[in-house]
């Protein structure tokens, strides 16, 4: 009886098998609370918050979307948005402030949009952290990112940040935080009016 030959393993299969294990093995479980741990520096273990990333419906939110409408869900560290009505939705994961003594919940608003923000500590800022400079220009050391929306509250604003491994994480002094690409994506979508509720 003739055994068939086995058919020859080619470099795109073995490459293609090969990526397929290595991913498997990398990504991260997902921990009983939602969170994923991920290896930081020197060994430290980083917790960031996956669960928050599923959509919402903005009926239980909001009344109507005039406007267009912002959730910030801070224990879910997610920013949801709705266009005005209802044909546009975005989902963008953000960070939240450090600590619940710097988070602010409840309604307001998008006030001013900074197509080119510049930075300024406030003054509790500074209290804390007297070496802080006084003024930041826009650029790649603003802490702003590439765009802010400023809210009426004063002092906060959804914005973007430089530091790209602050997303996820508490880690703001009681903005929201969004990769620069998605603050720049909300930028476009949001207006001046465009309701916002942080829970």
């Amino acid at each position: 009886m003739d055994i068939p030959p086995r058919p020859a393993i080619g470099r795109r299969a073995f490459l293609a098998a090969s990526a397929a294990f290595l991913a498997a093995v990398a990504i991260p479980a997902a921990a009983q609370d939602g969170t994923t741990e991920f290896e930081g520096r020197a060994g430290e273990t980083v917790r960031r918050n996956m669960s928050g990333f599923r959509a919402l419906r903005w009926e239980p939110y909001f009344a109507d979307l005039r406007n267009g409408a912002i959730l910030v869900d801070i224990d879910s560290r997610a920013v949801h948005f709705w266009g005005e009505g209802g044909g546009v939705y975005k989902l963008y994961p953000s960070s939240v402030p450090l600590s619940e003594d710097l988070t602010r919940r409840g309604r307001t608003e998008v006030v001013f949009r900074d197509p080119n923000p510049s930075w300024r500590p406030t003054p509790a800022m500074k209290l804390r952290n007297p070496e802080w400079p006084e003024f930041v220009p826009p650029g790649p050391d603003n802490p702003l990112g590439t765009r802010a929306l400023r809210l009426s509250w004063q002092y906060y604003r959804i914005h973007g940040t430089h530091d790209t491994r602050k997303i996820g994480r508490r880690s703001s002094n009681g903005c929201i935080g969004l990769y620069n690409e998605h603050i720049e994506e909300l930028f476009e979508l949001a207006k001046v009016g465009t309701q916002v509720l942080l829970i």
